[in-house]
């Protein structure tokens, strides 16, 4: 079976629990970890792991169309909003984008109870 190829935008304290468990997942490929703050300690896992990393988030996406889902923990609306487009002006019809909420929601089946964003709410 193939594996789930993921690019990971945000490193930090949402996402650095969510990326172990991808990283820790047999059928799950990271591909990359973005974050502006290359000193977070996601970022730093990434490369324990050798998982390529970076500060320009677009530039992986365009780098790497045929990725499955991309996970947007950033809480950024103008990370969103840029995703958007990107898929749009690239043709992208793959790429699963996958934002905070719902990266929550994920992390807080597997906990068996809800995870909270350090993120305030965006309007999502």
């Amino acid at each position: 079976m193939k594996k789930i190829s993921v690019l990971m935008i945000g490193a930090g304290e949402t996402g650095t629990p969510l990326l172990r468990q991808l990283l820790d997942a047999p059928f799950v490929e990271v591909y990359a970890v973005a974050d502006l703050d290359l000193a977070l300690s996601g970022i730093a896992l990434a490369r324990e792991r050798q998982i390529a990393v970076s500060n320009d988030f677009e530039a992986l996406v365009r780098a790497q169309p045929a990725v499955d889902v991309i996970i947007d923990v950033t809480g950024a609306p103008v990370v969103r909003e840029r995703l958007r487009t990107l898929m749009q002006e690239s043709g992208n019809a793959h790429t699963v984008i996958v934002h905070e909420r719902v990266a929550l929601l994920m992390m807080s089946l597997g906990a068996g109870q809800l995870v909270q964003s350090m993120h305030a709410e965006t309007g999502y």
